[in-house]
């Protein structure tokens, strides 16, 4: 079986973590948990893979990384960057949590491209020792150079075992447009936008019908972005399935520390103590301390 790309810029490390490097690069991997609300406590089910690029041991951010890397690239760096993420989640993640990785649809523009990203896929799953079910493949915004290429590719994921996502939904016609021919299991709202929705009575209601929308369509749904308490609460009341955010747990380097929790657990508090909502998650009905409606603070 031929090597692929990524996995050919691939360093291994004695603890089991691996590192990439592109040019004057060195990659690693980042993992950020997410949540679920379930009978009013939330629980660690997934985690996102984040690049985290260095040049001469300092850190740089993915934005400067990716925008020194011409368009030629592009394709070879998405591969190097889920074959980062899938070998780290191997030896760091709980292995019943699912993980996510991200696909930019730009790069692919034909279907032999796709055929060998799904080919990849299932090699470094194989040398990982992850089952393909675990996989969430989170469709960026990104416009795809072909349609059809995409769709084909989804489905051609999604009968290996894989899971999709839409990333970054926002309401706009291309949003939708990505949900009816995507029909994805997940989706998870742009982080903007949904701050938006929630500072009015309005806004957060029409939040709500649509996450009501797509859960009734069996689609489950994620919150990400959540930095404040006053959010995580709104977010379970507008029946949410998942949430993602500072609030609860910032990104770690691998090696994490996030293979000690297992279903059930809780998220750890921080030293500011922001994630005190995430500790004991608030019921909609608050009592014993101030309210927050809509982002605003009502005093009692």
């Amino acid at each position: 079986m031929s090597r692929s790309i990524g996995l050919a810029h691939i360093i291994r490390h004695d603890d089991g973590t691996s590192t990439g490097v592109w040019g004057i690069y060195t990659l690693q991997s980042a993992f950020q948990p997410i949540f679920a609300f379930k009978e009013g406590k939330l629980s660690v089910v997934a985690f996102e893979g984040l690049i985290r690029p260095f040049r001469d041991g300092e850190p740089q951010s993915p934005g400067t990384f990716f925008g020194t890397c011409p368009a030629a690239d592009r394709l070879h760096i998405e591969a190097l960057t889920r074959t980062l993420h899938l070998l780290n989640a191997g030896v760091c993640l709980p292995q019943e949590a699912s993980i996510f990785v991200n696909f930019d649809p730009s790069v692919f523009t034909d279907r032999s491209i796709a055929d060998k990203a799904l080919r990849d896929m299932r090699l470094v799953l194989h040398e990982a020792g992850i089952d393909p079910r675990r996989i969430v493949c989170e469709v960026t915004e990104q416009k795809s150079a072909s349609q059809e290429t995409l769709y084909d590719f989804v489905e051609a994921l999604r009968a290996n075992g894989f899971r999709i996502a839409v990333d970054d939904y926002g309401a706009d016609e291309s949003d939708i447009n990505r949900i009816k021919e995507l029909k994805p299991d997940i989706v998870k709202f742009d982080a903007h936008w949904i701050t938006h929705l929630m500072e009015s009575g309005a806004g957060f209601a029409l939040l709500t019908a649509m996450v009501q929308s797509f859960e009734n369509q069996g689609i489950r749904t994620v919150f990400e972005g959540i930095e404040e308490g006053w959010q995580l609460e709104l977010a379970e009341r507008s029946g949410a399935s998942m949430v993602q955010g500072y609030v609860l747990a910032r990104p770690e380097l691998a090696p994490t520390s996030f293979r000690v929790f297992s279903k059930g657990t809780q998220p750890p508090s921080t030293e500011d103590g922001k994630a005190s909502a995430a500790a004991s998650p608030a019921a909609p009905t608050l009592h014993g301390r101030p309210a927050r409606v809509f982002g605003r603070k009502v005093t009692p």
